[in-house]
Order: structure tokens, then sequence, then C-alpha cells
């Protein structure tokens, strides 16, 4: 699938939002605006990551929302997490540890531990915020974000609902995307670990 196409059927699956690359980071925001209930899932993601990704985490096909309010997880994580996860805020650029952040491994949300991104994705954007190629196949949701004057494409965890980002067009091959996640929202564990328990 070329570029053209695959920036094509993302816009149609985030409800014809556009992915503007003009925007150079992510959402600074602190209030919550974001019309989750326009945002379809995510299986209409076609996510290039390795068979050795994919086999990683086979258990990525079905996905159970937790049915659960977002009180509930001031006591799993900290006060500034939350507020990015479930208020929608913004860390300060070049704050995350994660930037420096090169083994191979898995990138989980904060929030659940669904993993999210596999290591292999991760790359250097420049823009001060952990970013990523591609997620993992079906694991992020996405939303119309428009507190800004341009329509954006927000993401976040399939499982839990917390915010993770906004996906730019202005990434590199082989999808030309840029996740640009803030570090609070997730956390990194190395492969020489076994991912956390999602039976919560």
């Amino acid at each position: 699938m070329n570029r053209r196409r695959f920036l094509s059927r993302l816009a149609t699956g985030a409800a014809g939002a556009a992915l503007p690359g003009l925007l150079f980071g992510c959402n600074r925001s602190r209030s919550a605006g974001v019309d989750r209930s326009a945002a379809p899932d995510s299986t209409r993601y076609v996510s290039p990551v390795t068979d050795r990704d994919l086999a990683v985490h086979a258990f990525d096909a079905e996905i159970t929302k937790l049915d659960k309010p977002a009180s509930d997880w001031t006591s799993v994580v900290s006060e500034d997490a939350y507020q990015i996860l479930f208020e929608v805020g913004t860390e300060p650029r070049y704050s995350s540890p994660l930037l420096d952040e090169k083994r191979r491994g898995t990138f989980v949300c904060a929030a659940c531990h669904l993993p999210l991104f596999p290591s292999t994705t991760k790359y250097e954007s420049g823009t001060g915020w952990p970013s990523f190629w591609a997620p993992l196949p079906r694991h992020l949701g996405t939303s119309v974000d428009n507190k800004l004057a341009v329509t954006r494409t927000e993401y976040h965890c399939r499982r839990c609902g917390g915010h993770q980002g906004h996906v730019f067009g202005d990434g590199p091959d082989p999808t030309g995307l840029r996740y640009c996640n803030n570090g609070l929202a997730l956390r990194f564990i190395p492969e020489s670990e076994s991912l956390p328990d999602l039976r919560r």
C-alpha cells in the first residue's frame, strides 16, 4: 500500500479528520474537548510491525474495554499521568526519560498496561516527545480533536481509554505517520522482562 492510500484510509477511519503535518507537536491543552463518540475503533489501522512483534503480542486480536470510571485510576497512576491520560493533558517537551530509551521491548499504557508500541517502531522525531511510526494493530482507538483551529486525530488506549497523543502525517517510511506520545502515558517493558498481567 502506498503512502497516499494509507493516509487516506487513516483519515477515513478517523471520521474524515485531517492529519496536519503543519502542527509540529502534540496537544498542549489541559482541558477535555475530544469527541470520542465520533471515533470508530481502530481495526482499520494497518500497522507494518515485524512478524516477531506480532508473535510477542499474539493476544491482540480481542481487547475488552475496561468498564470503570476514570476516577478509579487515581490510585494507579501519578497525578501528572492522570492529568494526561484522563484529562487530555500534555507533558512539557523534552521532559520524558523515554526519549532516551533505546532498548528492545514494549511500550505499554501506563494505566492498564495494554501493549501499544513495539520498540522497533520508535524513532527520534526531534519534537521533544516519544514518537513512533506505527502502533500494534487494533490496540489504539482514535477520535476527532477540534480544540485547535485545525482538526486533528487524537489516539487513546483502546482498553482503558487513556489519552496518549496525536497522530500526524509527517513521519518516516514505511507509514509516513508520527504518533506523538506523552511519555507519562507510557511505561517501557524491556524485552528481558515479562509483560504485565492485563487481568485487572
